[in-house]
């Protein structure tokens, strides 16, 4: 049970930004779980003041950004108190050592929701912390599922943990387990009461709002860290306060240095952005926080987070690193097309639509003057992950209830396509993947990782494997086995036992490997699934072995004999794959390496499948990306 401690009260008042990261640090490394009240209107009092109009007029010369106005220790004691009495007024500290039930996290979620005003007041700033809910009455949702973290804290029960996925918040609870989840905030235009409701069930499983239930499960550090992370900056529009970014970076250097930021891909991203800014930590770069932002969302959660892609997107595009930045949007894209989209996905929608129709459109009018040999227009790779995004968007509509896709999509997409000459579209090899396209029908791999694909560091990726510059653009590039296995796909239900353990028929109804004309001892080796693909050696012809051997008529030293004996290397020649997913875009496999292009079929098969849902479901069900709210900063 949290306790304003005598060492916490020593530290007021707390007059710089020196003495807030002593309170924080004190709190994680002191023998008592941190006090999660006292930390949130610590940060909450110093940010609405000094992002307060009068503040800010009032300020705006001061040359100096490490100094904070001063905060007094009965400023917040009193608000410290007064959250404390309102949860315990309403519902019994826990005396006993016993678990939070459902009905305990809906009572307690009572309280901070009946005490809100009814206004509407979603996605306004400086809105998170318990001193806006204990001095304004208004929480944003992050607000409201923290502060029922924090009344279950003042309660004793110390089972109940905030998770978190990229736009949403919800509790767990029910023990060392943490077996059971509860809404207890709203999410969308509306505030339409969920709470109480487990998460992540039925269609909305498969929404990136509940990131395939692999959220970020907080433990009481974590929580902190997202107390931090969840630090407004902003000002307006335009402009933020110094001093507050300040402070935010400081804190999560403090959680970084501890460990507690392992497993917070987003607040790694944070902490990215706001070095890029202003670097406090030279001898670790802001590109290597955003490579261990992406490595956490692998490790952890199944490579089912997006925002660990676009921040690292984000900063090649300022950087004008525009090939880097490429392939992280792909690799964004490669993570959403797992889900299916619907309304609750608005903040995702929204920044695929920037990079899309903003981000990529600028790069395209940069690149596209000049005739500079780097420019990304002559490279292929380029070409490759720019299908392998539009892909991801395409998969992402199918299934949904809510197309994705409309001309305002279309547009962009075939203006970039076409900057691309005949040529360099020719060195992408195109793949159209039936084999996977079957096991997603079944079911049997939603769950699975091989979307953990980066460009050219992942072997088994899909976008990884260059094959021959000479070969045709099709899986007979692949081991015979694949090719096989890929085109009986089509006809025949696969076997489980084969895919999982190897043994038996390929597919249902088949006695032997004979049908597919495959010999049982034939394995796939690793190299034929990724990495660079090598012709096969061949042997040499008679007359050359003579040769090699030293026999008249050689022209070759002993140095220069082939380090194979009787076989000898092809050159290598590689260029890049890209396999396609999406039946819109694997139907435009012939439209896109035409070598003229014929941009109004393209777009109008984009949009083909859009414009019949839309017409079915009537225009309220299409996104008018006129009306939508401001795209919000994630630190929000």
């Amino acid at each position: 049970m949290a306790v304003f401690r005598d060492v916490d009260k020593a530290l007021f008042p707390l007059k710089d930004i020196k003495a807030v990261v002593k309170l924080f640090a004190g709190q994680l490394q002191g023998p008592n779980e941190p006090d999660l009240t006292l930390l949130s209107i610590v940060t909450g009092v110093i940010e609405n003041q000094l992002t307060s109009r009068s503040y800010v007029g009032q300020n705006s010369d001061s040359p100096e950004t490490n100094v904070l106005p001063l905060f007094e220790l009965d400023t917040i004691e009193n608000l410290y108190k007064k959250f404390h009495l309102i949860i315990k007024s309403a519902v019994e500290p826990n005396k006993a050592k016993t678990y939070a039930t459902r009905e305990l996290v809906k009572r307690v979620s009572d309280v901070i929701w009946n005490s809100l005003t009814r206004s509407y007041y979603k996605d306004k700033a400086h809105l998170q912390s318990l001193f806006s809910f204990l001095t304004g009455s208004k929480l944003d949702c992050f607000g409201v599922a923290f502060a029922v973290v924090a009344g279950c804290q003042v309660l004793g029960y110390d089972d109940v943990h905030l998770a978190l996925s990229e736009d949403h918040a919800w509790v767990v609870f029910g023990g060392p387990q943490q077996s059971e989840t509860a809404e207890v905030t709203w999410h969308g235009k509306g505030n339409e009461d969920k709470r109480g409701q487990e998460v992540g069930k039925g269609v909305s499983a498969r929404s990136w709002l509940y990131v395939n239930n692999k959220p970020v499960v907080c433990t009481r550090q974590m929580e902190v860290a997202a107390i931090i992370s969840a630090i407004n900056p902003s000002l307006n529009a335009n402009f933020d306060a110094t001093e507050i970014a300040l402070l935010q970076q400081e804190l999560l250097w403090l959680m970084y240095d501890l460990g507690h930021l392992k497993k917070y891909p987003m607040a790694l991203g944070n902490l990215g952005d706001l070095e890029e800014i202003s670097s406090q930590r030279p001898e670790i770069s802001c590109s290597s926080l955003y490579e261990e932002a992406i490595e956490s969302a692998r490790r952890y959660y199944n490579n089912q987070h997006v925002y660990p892609y676009t921040y690292q997107g984000g900063f090649y595009f300022r950087r004008q690193k525009y090939k880097e930045a490429f392939e992280s949007w792909a690799n964004a894209s490669d993570v959403i097309r797992w889900y299916n989209y619907s309304r609750d996905d608005e903040e995702i929608y929204k920044e695929f639509l920037e990079i899309a129709n903003e981000h990529i459109p600028s790069i395209m009018k940069s690149e596209s003057s000049g005739f500079e040999a780097h420019t990304i227009l002559k490279k292929p790779e380029c070409f490759a992950n720019l299908l392998k995004f539009y892909d991801g968007i395409c998969q992402w509509e199918e299934g949904s209830a809510t197309p994705v896709l409309h001309i305002g999509w279309a547009k962009p997409l075939v203006n970039t396509i076409s900057k691309f000459d005949a040529d360099v579209r020719a060195q992408v090899n195109i793949v159209c993947d039936s084999f996977e396209e079957k096991l997603k029908k079944n079911g049997s791999i939603y769950n699975s990782s091989i979307n953990n694909n980066n460009y050219e560091k992942e072997n088994v990726s899909s976008s990884a494997k260059p094959v021959l510059h000479e070969e045709q653009s099709s899986t007979s590039n692949f081991h015979p086995t694949i090719e096989a296995l890929t085109a009986a796909c089509s006809e025949k239900l696969l076997n489980p036992e084969f895919l999982l353990q190897g043994d038996g028929s390929p597919f249902v109804g088949m006695e032997s490997c004979a049908e597919l004309d495959i010999k049982p001892e034939t394995h796939i080796k690793q190299e034929d699934l990724g990495g660079e693909y090598t012709k096969p050696t061949v042997p040499v012809k008679k007359e050359e072995e003579e040769k090699e051997n030293g026999k008249p008529g050689t022209s070759k030293s002993p140095d220069s004999q082939s380090k194979h004996g009787d076989y000898e290397e092809e050159p290598k020649r590689v260029r890049p794959t890209v396999v396609l997913h999406s039946q819109k875009m694997k139907q435009l496999k012939d439209l896109l390496l035409a070598e003229k292009l014929n941009t109004h079929a393209i777009s109008l098969h984009l949009t083909a499948q859009s414009q019949v849902q839309v017409g079915k479901k009537g225009r309220s069900d299409s996104i008018d990306t006129s009306t939508v709210r401001p795209k919000r900063s994630r630190r929000d």
